[in-house]
């Protein structure tokens, strides 16, 4: 069998100490992630960090900066997703939006929140990428370089 990761983008957005994420259903669980999902077929990385961050927390983001691109095994389901995190700045929010299958609600989280959380987290790369983000990490847009 063929071998093949997973393309996946996430956003960082911060508001006034506080971190955009979302509570869903995954694997039968409430877990907590940052919004996140893979690439349609033509889509570019920033291109799916806007749509997915709106599909599953309702809030319209324009990226800014490429935060770094993390390589995760997932235990639970054997994948490996190459995740493209991207830091976002919230643009507007749409409250009538209607959210994703198996998304509970946007949250607004301080680091401190998240680790009250820990149990709940989907993966360890909510708090990692968080981290490297409150570190200073950050990358020019540029650093991709997509035909798409």
């Amino acid at each position: 069998m063929r071998w093949t990761p997973h393309a996946a983008v996430a956003c960082i957005v911060e508001q006034e100490g506080r971190f955009l994420l979302v509570e869903e259903m995954a694997g039968g669980k409430v877990v907590i992630n940052q919004p996140a999902g893979h690439l349609e077929r033509g889509e570019s990385f920033v291109g799916a960090a806007r749509r997915e961050t709106l599909e599953e927390t309702g809030w319209q983001v324009e990226p800014e900066a490429l935060l770094g691109m993390y390589t995760y095994f997932a235990p639970s389901n054997g994948v490996t997703y190459h995740r493209f995190c991207f830091i976002a700045r919230a643009v507007a929010e749409l409250p009538d939006a209607s959210l994703d299958e198996g998304i509970i609600r946007p949250l607004w989280l301080t680091r401190d929140e998240m680790e009250q959380h820990r149990a709940q987290l989907r993966s360890e790369l909510v708090t990692r990428c968080v981290d490297d983000y409150l570190a200073g990490t950050r990358y020019p847009l540029d650093f991709i370089q997509e035909t798409v």
